[in-house]
């Protein structure tokens, strides 16, 4: 710093103290000494130092100086008094049994300045913050706690914390609670579930949304994941293994690796043939050979058909386009009906031919065999297409 400068900023600090008056002028340096010293202004710090006054919707904490009949006075130092009354009073009279003269309390600023100069304030809006502050703590410590059951739909359980109710959904169940049916009928799914009603589970909290008000629960821990991840780490696409089917429902097969890990056979990894119930083929107990095609996010992905000969491998060498071929009617869809030339090798033949799905039932019935021409045929890619030789 200059000579001149630091003789400045001496001057105008003696003036901003009051000491002695003091006249500055002209120069960027002096200027810049003037914005110095009033940066460095006691008074300046202690305007910065000031606390805010608090504003609607603020959560604020202060001593009760008073109770008086249906309101309760509270020293906001240094801002006032606050005063909880009227419906709001009403609203926390259960907490406002419990409190007395010189407790210490939080509540939630409703309107910073009435028209006799008190603060509103709200005890069961504050409440309800903290509570959700609470939710969102224990998200992030995915802390563990023990909670009753109080309902049960088809998708999952009704818990309840601090008052408010919230999800635990079927799939975030633990293995031992999680209802295997058969039969995946949901009405015995809901009666599984309902056996669940009045037990404490241990869970942690996944969701906590305040706007939504929104609590969702799981039953897989922090502990049981970490088993989960070294369990699955152990297994790696390609792997041949056998397990036990422990569930079928309508999009595949859960099979049983080892204990506390099950993989899923989608119902497209099944057979190379049309697979259309997958309770017909498997039941729970029986032993399988599997194939692991996909290891993502924890979770294992099988298969069936891999293990078996790919049927169009051996079909590219037998067919080609505008080959004549017979075929049997194995189900129909919005685009047509398929047609199955042999085990496992299906095409499709479109509505387009017929004047409406009406007439392609008509002409073309389940079970039935009829003789095609094959307009499109990509065996790598599993594509066929059929036209029907009308006779």
């Amino acid at each position: 710093m200059s000579e001149e400068k630091k003789s400045i900023l001496d001057r105008v600090a003696s003036f901003v103290r009051g000491d002695e008056s003091v006249e500055v002028t002209g120069g960027d340096e002096q200027d810049e000494a003037i914005d110095e010293a009033r940066a460095q202004s006691p008074m300046n710090a202690l305007v910065d130092a000031s606390p805010v006054a608090p504003r609607e919707g603020d959560l604020v904490e202060g001593r009760v100086s008073a109770i008086g009949r249906a309101r309760v006075y509270i020293e906001i130092a240094p801002f006032g008094i606050g005063l909880i009354y009227g419906r709001e009073f009403m609203n926390a009279r259960d907490i406002l049994r419990k409190v007395s003269v010189g407790d210490t309390i939080a509540a939630k600023v409703v309107s910073a300045g009435n028209e006799d100069g008190y603060i509103e304030l709200s005890l069961k809006e504050a409440r309800q913050a903290l509570i959700w502050s609470d939710a969102e703590d224990a998200v992030k410590k995915q802390t563990i706690m023990h909670l009753p059951v109080r309902e049960a739909n088809k998708g999952g359980l009704i818990l309840e914390w601090q008052g408010i109710q919230g999800f635990l959904p079927a799939s975030q169940l633990s293995a031992e609670h999680y209802p295997r049916v058969e039969d995946g009928d949901k009405d015995k799914i809901l009666s599984a579930l309902n056996d669940l009603i009045g037990k404490s589970l241990a869970v942690i909290m996944i969701t906590a949304d305040q706007k939504e008000g929104k609590l969702i629960f799981s039953e897989k821990g922090p502990q049981e994941k970490e088993e989960k991840e070294e369990k699955v780490s152990r297994y790696t696409v390609g792997d041949v293994l056998q397990g036990t089917v422990t569930g079928a429902v309508d999009f595949g097969i859960f099979v049983k690796l080892e204990e506390g890990l099950e993989g899923l056979v989608h119902i497209s990894e099944l057979d190379w043939g049309l697979v259309e119930d997958t309770r017909a083929l498997y039941k729970v107990g029986d032993k399988v050979q599997v194939k692991v095609i996909e290891v993502k996010d924890d979770k294992i992905s099988l298969s069936i058909k891999q293990l078996k000969e790919n049927p169009w491998v051996s079909a590219s060498k037998k067919y080609r386009k505008e080959q004549e071929v017979p075929g049997v009617i194995i189900k129909y869809n919005k685009h047509g009906a398929l047609a199955s030339i042999e085990e496992g090798v299906a095409g499709l033949v479109h509505i387009s031919e017929f004047a409406s799905e009406e007439e392609l039932r008509k002409t073309l019935s389940l079970g039935q065999s009829y003789d095609f021409t094959i307009t499109l045929f990509e065996p790598k890619d599993q594509r066929m297409t059929l036209s029907f030789k009308k006779k």
